[in-house]
């Protein structure tokens, strides 16, 4: 069931804790981690987060790139931009959405997502 890591715990991913610790850093909004492995090829964790603004978003999109990048993650795919009202970063093993709020509002990945029936956990706001 997808869990709430925004407490400042760790995981045993480095990339995962880095992509955490970056959108806390950058403010963003009702983080929320759902683990994936061993139940979706697509990645270890799936992350979802808002932005007030797409100039937030897309800020949010480009740092975390840069950060997952210099940190020796690899190359990171970014899809959505400029519009940033859905930005989609590819890092691997952790997949990011980031979205204004209405726009995830309407997609509710997070129910989507959930394999187990019950509502995934929500960070900090």
């Amino acid at each position: 069931m997808p869990h709430d890591t925004t407490d400042n715990a760790t995981t045993d991913h480095p990339l995962h804790d880095l992509v955490m610790s970056q959108l806390d850093d950058d403010q963003a909004q009702e983080i929320v981690s759902i683990p994936l492995a061993g139940k979706s090829s697509v990645a270890d964790f799936m992350v979802i987060a808002s932005g007030r603004s797409t100039r937030q978003v897309a800020s949010m999109a480009q740092k975390l790139a840069e950060i997952v990048k210099q940190a020796g993650h690899g190359p990171v795919r970014i899809e959505g931009l400029p519009a940033a009202d859905w930005v989609l970063i590819d890092a691997g093993d952790v997949v990011v959405h980031l979205f204004r709020p209405e726009v995830r509002t309407f997609y509710n990945l997070e129910r989507m997502w959930s394999f187990e029936g019950g509502e995934a956990h929500q960070g900090r706001a």
